[in-house]
């Protein structure tokens, strides 16, 4: 039975975001790129921290209970994340109650691919990290630009995944497996090389956004937003980093 494995884009910044929001007024305070990085820490150590429980259970040998809290981290964390893309000034009050919800989902199947595959876990947390410090100095030296053109080419990537994703699903409901697609072959694994690629370029695309965010006065709680998008991004790529391991020991 394959691993649960929550996948998803990062659809919660996009071009429209920032452009479309009221300037604040004389006064007024406006979002800041410290403040965003402020609030994203924070949320990272709060989903860090919500880990520790269910990875505990697992640990003490409680795989149902770990299961269980894998499964309402990952189905809240949706709900919040819905509500927070479609209200951006919802995010000042949910972003931490997200984050604590992902922390639950991912210390789950953090445990549940460590016990398959020892020490996977941390590879993929260095993996992960590793990738978003490379990416975010590519950035600040401009070795990356974001133009319109490299926009558009990783936002279809995203949404053509999520129709992949989708109709994996839908298939799986009349009982027709595409598992061939996530199996440890040279096929599964360059799918996952090319997902964890896309994944990666989110993050780039969230870097910009937060960038003209800031150039552009956004208001305040916009600094919240701008975390969690990030933290999506994040989220994404971890679980993927960690799909791509577990192929590479199975194959």
């Amino acid at each position: 039975m394959p691993l649960p494995v929550r996948r998803a884009g990062n659809p919660m910044l996009n071009e429209k975001t920032f452009s479309s929001l009221p300037r604040p007024g004389i006064g007024v305070e406006r979002m800041s790129l410290k403040g965003t990085i402020d609030k994203s820490f924070l949320m990272l150590i709060v989903l860090m921290a919500a880990a520790l429980w269910p990875w505990s259970q697992m640990a003490g040998g409680n795989l149902q209970t770990a299961s269980a809290t894998m499964t309402v981290g990952f189905l809240g964390g949706f709900v919040l994340a819905l509500i927070i893309s479609f209200k951006p000034a919802m995010a000042a009050y949910l972003s931490l109650p997200y984050a604590a919800l992902e922390g639950l989902a991912l210390g789950g199947i953090s445990a549940i691919f460590n016990v398959r595959y020892p020490g996977i876990a941390i590879q993929a947390v260095g993996l992960t990290f590793a990738v978003l410090g490379v990416l975010l100095i590519a950035y600040r030296t401009r070795l990356i630009r974001v133009t319109d053109h490299f926009r558009a080419m990783v936002v279809g990537a995203t949404f053509g995944i999520m129709l992949l994703y989708l109709a994996t699903m839908v298939l799986s409901w009349f009982h027709v497996s595409m598992q061939a697609l996530y199996a440890p072959t040279p096929l599964g694994i360059g799918i996952s090389l090319v997902i964890v690629a896309v994944a990666a370029l989110n993050l780039v695309l969230s870097f910009d956004l937060i960038e003209r965010g800031v150039m552009g006065g956004a208001p305040k709680y916009m600094e919240w937003y701008g975390a969690f998008g990030l933290m999506v991004a994040l989220v994404w790529l971890y679980v993927e980093m960690l799909r791509l391991l577990s192929l590479t020991r199975r194959s």
